[in-house]
Parts: structure tokens; sequence; C-alpha cells
């Protein structure tokens, strides 16, 4: 078994309020973010001197908020409609869920924060409404014609 698999069972074994499975999404959710979401890749260095200016990869990090955004969009993605009932079946009821679940992981080793980074910023992000109300469904089928 891979250690962060071991780590989300440990992480479970401390707060069993929400599944592997939840840890996984919020897992696959940040993969989504980091494929899908439009961030810098690299920061200008303001310790190099004024003729050169160096740019280093920066390590990519997500805030509560664009987590919580990232959730919800590869929520609709994976469950459409279905996406407040399978979240709700994980015990997920709102966005501050996905702080408790992102904190664990955290405590487990799983995830770093920054010190900038607060649990608070998970609360009422959004409303789960928005599962449903964002959905829309899309054809790729062409009309007959007649």
């Amino acid at each position: 078994m891979p250690e962060e698999n071991f780590l989300i069972f440990q992480a479970v074994a401390r707060d069993s309020r929400y599944p592997v499975e939840a840890y996984q999404f919020v897992r696959e959710a940040m993969a989504f973010a980091d494929d899908t979401l439009e961030m810098d890749e690299y920061s200008f260095d303001s310790s190099a001197s004024e003729e050169v200016v160096a740019v280093r990869p920066q390590e990519r990090h997500l805030t509560g908020q664009q987590l919580c955004e990232a959730i919800r969009r590869y929520s609709l993605n994976q469950f459409g409609y279905m996406s407040r009932i399978v979240l709700k079946n994980w015990g997920i009821e709102s966005t501050s869920c996905f702080g408790d679940i992102v904190y664990n992981m955290i405590d487990a080793g799983i995830m770093k924060k920054s010190t900038r980074d607060r649990r608070s910023h998970f609360d009422d992000v959004y409303s789960f409404d928005v599962l449903e109300s964002d959905f829309s469904i899309s054809s790729s089928v062409a009309p007959r014609r007649s």
C-alpha cells in the first residue's frame, strides 16, 4: 500500500466523519485544479540583482476558496446532478467539510499549508445549491436533417 493511502487511512481512523473516498476525492480535485485552473508557474526572485531577474518554478498552492471551487467543478465533472447526493453520502454537506478533510490531511502530513492559510477559509464559500443550479447538459449530437 502506498504511503499516502496509509496516511489517509490513519486520518480516517482519527476522524471518522468522512470515509476514505472523500479524502481521495479531495486529492483528485487538487490534481484537477492543477490541470485546469490557471495558476502562475513562475515567480520573480526579488533577491536577485537589478541586472538579472531570476525566475524559478514556484510550488503550486491553492487557497481554501480556490480548492473549494476546484472541488465544485470536479464534482460536477464526475457526478453531474448527483454531486450533492454523492457528497452528502460521504457526510459532506458544506464547504466547511472540505476544510475538515484538508486540515486532517495536513495533520497527517499528506498536504502542506502556508502561513497565510486558515481553516476558516473553507467556511461558507458557496451553498451546495450551486451543485444543482450550475450544472447543464449539453448535447454533442448534431440535429437530424429532414
